[in-house]
């Protein structure tokens, strides 16, 4: 029915926008002043709303406006900037740009972050609130490194204090955390595509199983812990990634990037944009495939979008889009610690299988009533399926018997709304603006466990006729329903200092129904016990969050900002039902909560220096871990098993310092850039029902967190060193040093990694060429409890890309 309703307003808002053309367009033309040579490449900026587009291969630039008068600044390198204003459906405007007449640091450049990958977020974008956060924009137009396999080491390199799980060869999946959390499938995170939600379930199953091409995005933002009054109430904060956009001046453009590499890899990317009439569009296609580092690990994916944009009105503006994800792997398992350091290329799982299918759906509707007042609305929808399949026996070095294979599949199922409202008003004869919003979503969410073929090929068929007694057989319903509202406000003081309050209402409402079965075997395997074990719980919370942020800034380059803003987690149903051969849930587990704290300095000196340092602090209660515990599993019957479920309350701060440094025409035609990303951490459990606990270290904590580089292009070739470097980290909160035959427990040793990148521009062309790991280090970043493991992930091994880009 939702597919239905999307398709239905997709046609028939596309065949209104035929009809209706109501675009302020804006041209021209930049020349050399002295040569009266087209000049290329010419950055177009709004004078006060940023970057618009740059001149094409003929000096020429086109735009379309909601405004009817515009004023344009106009830069380039080696050339002063030009000041013009332009009125919409004018006679096309020649423009006359000349060189330097003074020196580069007397040359006011309007945007001066563009100059670096990473940025701050202004105050206000579109109708979403930034004022007094820590917040990042990845440029990824700026970015240098290894795009076609989404390299999570070289995208975040700029980003304070992440912590990466890196083991996956092409990037399928996003794993990072930081400041305490927990890397997996970025759960910690509001995970978001063109600002609507992309995880399997936001509350139930808040996983990330689906991440875009890194070559198909514009941007990525980032906003830290006081994310949570308005994009939902995670701990980690929000990560959105914005997609490309049309290309308006042009009716067709074509980008191919296709990449080779180590094991078999090749990735291919291809995307088409542009504008017919008033209706812009941008589709890519994204294939991958490959072999793995380790045997036992080939995979193949297919990613298809689709985006369509439409001015209906001058006020009305309405966008649609679907994602398309499908991908299949096989994974090699994990390993104890003996076993990696006897070999990490190892692998005694080849009948290990993991499956996505991911459809996702949205439309949004942005209306401006008038220069004050905005309104948005967001429709989104998703159709999902994850599939595991595998041997995943608590000794992980155990041979595969090849009898019948744990079968877990997840179906994903969910649709939702999110309006908000911005009002841009002045109080006491200060400018303020007021955030008012709505969330409002469904999911209904299916669970099913049992037991597998004793093949080797992917059927992820239950076989329960063939093994009428397998013990982790279970089937549930999670439909689950989340109401909010979130209000925030910007109060200017005055033109340096604002204050923005804000509050967020939480509804929730979780729901389960299903079954498990209850089996203990003989050693024949005949049933000494068999029960069915029907259950239906229901949980309603009801809750209000608040936060508050000021920001001070003595000009546009320097600022100084400070927030607060309570966090919440709810369990999730792969914290209370799925059933693992390596843990048991504790099932008093309950919902997570506590605050996050920042207060840093950040800025641009000088179009060169662009620095951001800070101060964090999260305050974590009921935090969810794995805890070592003495377990009754039969009447007189006890074993020491490892348990999930609430570990106490940690409190977990630290310093984080970015300071990147962009020198430009050190000598003519060389630039430099060099960069130092540095975080310090302390953490510890201040309280918790074990008293060994209290005390100790909080897991995923590296003290130390060090990612630096430098990078430095000459006319058409660039080249870059990067170096990544993490101190040890334990996995549970026993801070266990010595793992046990399961190999999920233990610590994750320090490790460096140093990977070399290049490039040289061609006209059309562009060739890419790297190495990651030069120094081919072997190491792990990652003890898995269920999938892709259990046990030890090593981390890929030396391996190399190349990637050839056509754009026409």
């Amino acid at each position: 029915m939702i597919k239905k309703v999307f398709k239905i307003l997709f046609v028939l808002l596309s065949l209104i926008s035929v009809q209706v053309s109501s675009q302020n367009i804006f041209t021209g033309k930049v020349f050399d002043i002295n040569t009266k040579v087209p000049l290329i490449d010419v950055e177009v900026y709004d004078f006060n709303d940023g970057y618009i587009t740059k001149t094409d291969n003929n000096g020429r630039f086109r735009f379309i406006s909601d405004k009817s008068q515009i004023k344009l600044v106009l830069y380039k390198l080696e050339f002063n900037y030009e000041v013009i204003d332009l009125i919409s459906d004018s006679i096309f405007k020649n423009i006359y740009m000349s060189t330097y007449s003074v020196d580069l640091n007397e040359v006011v450049i309007l945007d001066k972050e563009s100059l670096f990958s990473v940025k701050k977020l202004s105050d206000i974008v579109g109708t979403s609130f930034f004022a007094g956060k820590k917040t990042s924009s990845i440029l990824l137009n700026n970015m240098f490194g290894d795009m076609s396999s989404n390299n999570a080491r070289h995208i975040y390199n700029k980003i304070g204090g992440l912590n990466i799980f890196q083991n996956d060869d092409a990037g399928l999946q996003l794993n990072i955390g930081g400041r305490g959390l927990s890397p997996g499938r970025s759960a910690n995170f509001n995970i978001r595509q063109n600002n609507y939600d992309i995880s399997a379930d936001v509350l139930g199953y808040p996983e990330s199983y689906y991440t875009p091409p890194a070559e198909a995005l514009k941007e990525i933002q980032i906003v830290r812990g006081a994310a949570s009054l308005q994009y939902g109430t995670q701990f980690g904060g929000l990560v959105n990634f914005v997609f490309n956009k049309p290309n308006k001046i042009r009716r067709f453009s074509l980008i191919s990037r296709n990449s080779i590499g180590s094991n078999s890899l090749y990735t291919n990317f291809t995307s088409v944009s542009g504008k017919v009439r008033n209706i812009g569009y941008y589709s890519f296609i994204n294939y991958k495939r490959g072999d793995g580092f380790r045997s036992n690990s080939n995979f193949e994916s297919v990613n298809l979008f689709t985006y369509f944009d439409i001015q209906i009105t001058k006020k009305l503006k309405a966008s649609f889009e679907i994602t398309y994800l499908t991908y299949l792997a096989q994974q090699a398992g994990g390993l104890t610690d003996k076993m990696f350091y006897e070999d990490i290329f190892q692998s005694n799982r080849e009948r290990n299988w993991f499956k996505i299918d991911w459809l996702l759906y949205n439309s949004k509707f942005s209306f401006r009533i008038n220069e004050d007042d905005n309104i948005s609305i967001n429709l989104f929808a998703l159709d999902a399926n994850r599939f595991s399949l595998g041997y995943r026996n608590i000794r992980v070095d155990q041979v595969d018997p090849l009898q019948e294979r744990d079968l877990i599949k997840g179906f994903f199922n969910n649709y939702g709304f999110e309006s908000r409202y911005l009002n841009k008003y002045k109080l006491f004869d200060k400018k303020s603006a007021l955030l008012s919003g709505v969330k409002y979503y469904i999911s209904d969410n299916i669970s099913e466990q049992g037991p597998g073929s004793e093949e080797y090929n992917a059927d992820f068929n239950l076989a329960v006729d063939d093994y009428p007694f397998y013990p982790n057989q279970s089937y549930y319903r999670y439909p689950n329903l989340n109401l909010a509202y979130f209000i925030e406000n910007i109060f200017y003081v005055d033109s340096n200092f604002s204050i923005t309050p804000g509050m967020r209402y939480e509804h929730i409402n979780t729901k389960s129904d299903g079954y498990y079965r209850s089996i203990y075997l003989n050693l024949v395997n005949q049933p000494l016990y068999d029960t069915t074990i029907y259950n239906s719980n229901e949980n309603k919370r009801d809750f209000f969050l608040f936060g508050i942020g000021l920001s001070y800034k003595n000009s546009k380059q320097y600022e100084v900002y400070s927030n607060i803003s309570q966090n919440y987690r709810s369990v999730t149903f792969s914290d209370i039902t799925i059933t693992s051969p390596t843990f048991l849930i504790d099932p008093d587990i309950s919902d997570e909560s506590g605050y996050s704290y920042d207060i840093g300095l950040r800025g641009i000196h000088n179009s060169i220096l662009s620095f951001d340092l800070n101060y964090y602090a999260l305050s974590y209660n009921n935090r969810i871990g794995f805890l070592q515990k003495k377990i009754e599993f039969m009447p007189g019957f006890f074993t020491t098993k490892t348990q999930k479920g609430n570990i106490g309350d940690a409190f977990i701060h630290g310093i984080e310092g970015l300071i990147d440094l962009n020198s430009r025409d050190i000598i003519k035609g060389l630039d430099i850039n060099t960069f130092l990303n540095y975080a310090y951490t302390r953490s510890e459990y201040i309280r918790s029902e074990t008293q060994a606990i209290i005390g100790n270290k909080v897991e995923f904590v590296p003290e130390h967190n060090i990612k630096c580089g430098v990078d430095m292009s000459f006319k058409r070739y660039t080249a870059g060193l990067q170096l990544t470097y993490l101190s040890e980290q334990f996995t549970d909160a026993s801070n266990a040093v010595e793992s046990d035959i399961s190999g999920i427990l233990g610590t994750i040793p320090s490790y460096y990694v140093l990977d070399f990148s290049s490039s040289i521009d061609i006209q059309k062309f562009k060739l890419y060429f790297g190495v990651n790991n030069i120094t081919d280090n072997y190491y792990f970043t990652r003890r898995a409890t269920g999938y892709p493991g259990p046990g030890i992930i090593p981390s890929q091994t030396r391996n190399y890309y190349f990637t050839l880009q056509l754009n026409i």
